[in-house]
């Protein structure tokens, strides 16, 4: 398929996508940014399939700006990135799954998403029915008398998400750990296929519900981009306020989770119930707790309300009292300090490779922060500092989040001091003559969540891409436990936290 021949716009050697454009290249040219990748002059943002295409974003090193490369794959096949960038493995694998595209020479050919119960191959592809229930998974193989394997999962204690977790240990020592996922994936691509910009921006707030509002602005970021959409300033503001409200409640939420994971139940009651004023403020400014549905493309649809505004300044006044007291019980607490400092290292080297975004690349020495490397509106206007530390343990991870917990407030504060008054949505109507391409990268809790999609001039969603941090988290998971004892492997986990629905598609 060839994407310019189907637009009816001037005509042009490259298809048009905003604000970074997207360029043709042919295998020599994709194998060029591979190695690039391997170099480390670059960083891997994501990989994906559509039809008999490949697509890759990068972000430069020398200025943070993004590129994305197409290849045609006309026999069905396309040169490994991961055979020379490992982080572009499993993204490869979920393309193959997905789209029945091989990588060749990749190091790993296991199916990824697909574990045999569709019904199908290749449901965004040839579609082959099939009839098996459920495919064996190949692990890596244990070698050597006195290790042993043990599986944990899909289904855990507690309510949480499926994923199965394979680890190789010699007594308690963790030797290797291998994950399987794909258990709650949900055709995300399949289901944004043929669907309106409102219905599409629906299924984006529900790819990961604790990510709710940083979905929806990437989406609404990505669509705003392709039709050259200016947001208002107030809905600006208040797109950026129901970020950090997100952002907060999830990391005093991870903060007390991971104080739980090691046996410490006091601070998880005491972040539990600032999380829950936090949700409850939410609900009382904007109709609902984690504000799902309230970004759209052009804006926001729920305004906040004078009198609203008083309890937000005094939820942050609180939070601000409560912060340092929390800071002083964690740090002041010999056991939690024993549990968590040297625990679940990952390196530097890792965090960059794999251009692991958040928490867990700041504490490894990554200092990405997509509010302030691309500077989306209105962040260029506020004063504040990113964490970071090159301690690369879940002590450091935590750390990490308090910074963000206080880099937030400071951003509410100001949004509240300077929001302007004025409408919440821009007037905008599809034009009718091309398809449009749009992408975006916001800072989610978690890290950086990247959209890239394409939008025919009837106003139905062709293709969308949506690529959740955890892609390259969790793999550092396997990373970081390596050399601990089993029972670290909770503290590790909840200390990264990732995303299986945002992941699993």
């Amino acid at each position: 398929m060839n994407f310019a021949s189907k637009q009816t716009a001037p005509q042009s050697s490259q298809p048009t996508c905003l604000p970074w454009p997207r360029e043709i290249v042919d295998r020599t040219g994709w194998l060029a940014f591979a190695e690039s990748l391997a170099k480390g002059e670059r960083e891997l943002l994501s990989l994906w399939g559509e039809g008999s295409s490949v697509h890759m974003a990068v972000l430069e090193q020398r200025e943070p700006r993004l590129r994305i490369l197409s290849l045609e794959c006309p026999d069905g096949a396309f040169p490994s990135v991961a055979r020379l960038h490992i982080p572009a493995s499993r993204l490869e694998r979920a393309i193959c799954d997905l789209y029945g595209l091989k990588s060749e020479g990749a190091p790993d050919h296991r199916p990824w998403l697909d574990h045999g119960r569709w019904g199908i191959r290749q449901p965004c592809g040839a579609q082959e029915k099939i009839n098996s229930t459920c495919d064996p998974y190949e692990f890596l193989p244990v070698e050597g008398e006195p290790f042993h394997q043990i599986p944990v999962g899909p289904v855990h204690a507690g309510i949480i998400e499926p994923g199965h977790f394979r680890f190789s240990a010699n007594g308690e020592t963790v030797i290797r750990l291998e994950e399987r996922l794909g258990f709650v994936h949900k055709g995300i691509d399949q289901l944004m296929s043929g669907a309106s910009i409102e219905r599409a921006a629906q299924i984006a707030a529900r790819v990961s519900g604790d990510s709710t509002v940083a979905y929806s602005l990437a989406f609404a970021q990505a669509v705003e981009a392709a039709f050259d959409v200016n947001v208002p300033p107030r809905a600006a503001y208040l797109r950026a306020l129901m970020a950090e409200l997100e952002r907060l409640a999830n990391h005093f939420g991870d903060v007390g989770a991971i104080c739980n994971d090691a046996a410490f139940a006091l601070m998880h009651a005491q972040c539990g119930l600032v999380r829950e004023r936090i949700l409850r403020e939410a609900a009382s400014c904007f109709g609902h707790r984690l504000m799902m549905d309230r970004i759209a493309p052009g804006g926001v649809l729920v305004d906040l309300e004078r009198e609203k505004v008083a309890g937000l300044y005094a939820l942050i006044e609180w939070i601000e009292l409560m912060t340092p007291r929390l800071i002083a019980l964690f740090g002041d607490t010999t056991s939690l300090q024993d549990r968590t400092v040297g625990t679940g290292v990952v390196s530097e080297s890792l965090a960059k490779q794999y251009a692991c975004g958040g928490y867990v690349g700041r504490a490894s020495g990554r200092e990405f922060d997509a509010r302030k490397a691309i500077g989306y509106a209105p962040y260029p206007q506020f004063a504040f500092e990113i964490g970071a530390s090159k301690e690369c343990d879940v002590d450091a991870r935590v750390w990490v989040r308090f910074d963000e917990i206080r880099a937030s407030l400071q951003i509410v504060r100001q949004i509240l001091d300077g929001a302007p008054e004025g409408p919440i949505i821009a007037a905008w109507a599809l034009p009718e003559d091309w398809t449009r391409e749009g992408a975006a990268l916001v800072e989610g809790f978690r890290g950086d969540i990247f959209v890239w999609l394409r939008i025919r001039a009837d106003g139905v969603v062709q293709r969308c891409h949506l690529r959740d941090p955890s892609w390259f988290q969790w793999p550092l998971l396997e990373a970081a436990i390596k050399d601990n004892i089993v029972a670290d492997f909770p503290l590790c986990n909840k200390s990264f936290n990732c995303s299986y629905s945002g992941h699993d598609l």
